[in-house]
């Protein structure tokens, strides 16, 4: 128990840093895209007996590359890039687990997350994941703002474009990797968007966004992985639900309080 609340507490400080920046360059669904190719990644692991969640990581970061790559070659349809990855992802995940006769279990936990299941590597690797994701946001914090105002004027300021949309997309896979042991796969970018989407009804700048979209993360984890505790029910779940239940508490405050928030 005290080890899925140290991993879910590390979950909730980097999931909504990186989904502020994907929200606001429209590129939420490269986080479920990621997530997905996360699973073929825990199907691989099972299937090579090797530590599951380190092979997602692997398959996450090298599905990532392959987005940026495809959005090059399809520029003006670059939601096709998430698409093909999308599809390709829950194909091989199906094709793996069959191979490797994962137990239904396994499966259920790494879908929707587990209590029971968070080990001390889990953690540990969770950490160390967490700790890159936030010191390298930190020291990008400027490049990946300047990228995420206009990409375009970014790259007249002469900043490297490119090795800052792929440093990203590593981010975004670490971010994917540290969340799927506690929500699971299913609703990783859930987590990623949903405290975002609350803390931009009520923010006034960029660096306020990213401070209560961490604060709106926290209570949803805390509180969704206590009602998983008594309740023994899947902690991705509850997680996420406490996440809406705030989000609409926030949309009811602005309805009731018209003033609230930005203008």
């Amino acid at each position: 128990m005290a080890r899925a609340f140290a991993a879910g507490t590390i979950v909730a400080l980097a999931a909504p840093v990186i989904g502020l920046f994907l929200v606001l360059r429209r590129m939420s669904l490269i986080g479920d895209a990621l997530a997905h190719v996360s699973l073929a990644g825990v199907a691989a692991g099972f299937l090579v007996n090797v530590y599951p969640v380190l092979v997602a990581l692997l398959f996450a970061l090298g599905a990532g590359m392959a987005i940026e790559y495809l959005q090059e070659r399809f520029r003006r349809q670059g939601e096709l890039a998430v698409a093909i990855t999308l599809a390709a992802s829950v194909a091989l995940a199906g094709v793996l687990f069959s191979l490797g006769g994962a137990a239904n279990v396994d499966l259920f936990s790494y879908l929707f997350g587990s209590l029971m299941t968070v080990t001390p590597p889990d953690v540990v690797l969770i950490g160390l994941l967490g700790a890159v994701v936030m010191a390298a946001v930190a020291l990008l914090y400027k490049e990946l703002f300047a990228l995420t105002l206009d990409e375009d004027l970014a790259r007249t300021s002469g900043l490297p474009v490119r090795e800052l949309r792929l440093a990203f997309t590593g981010l975004t896979a670490a971010a994917v990797a540290v969340t799927m042991r506690v929500v699971g796969v299913l609703l990783v970018s859930s987590l990623m968007v949903l405290p975002v989407a609350a803390s931009l009804q009520l923010a006034r700048s960029f660096r306020g966004a990213l401070l209560l979209a961490v604060a709106c993360a926290e209570v949803a984890v805390w509180s969704g992985l206590l009602a998983a505790y008594f309740w023994d029910l899947p902690p991705g779940g509850t997680v996420v639900l406490a996440a809406v239940a705030i989000l609409g508490a926030v949309l009811l405050a602005k309805r009731w309080f018209p003033g609230a928030g930005p203008a």
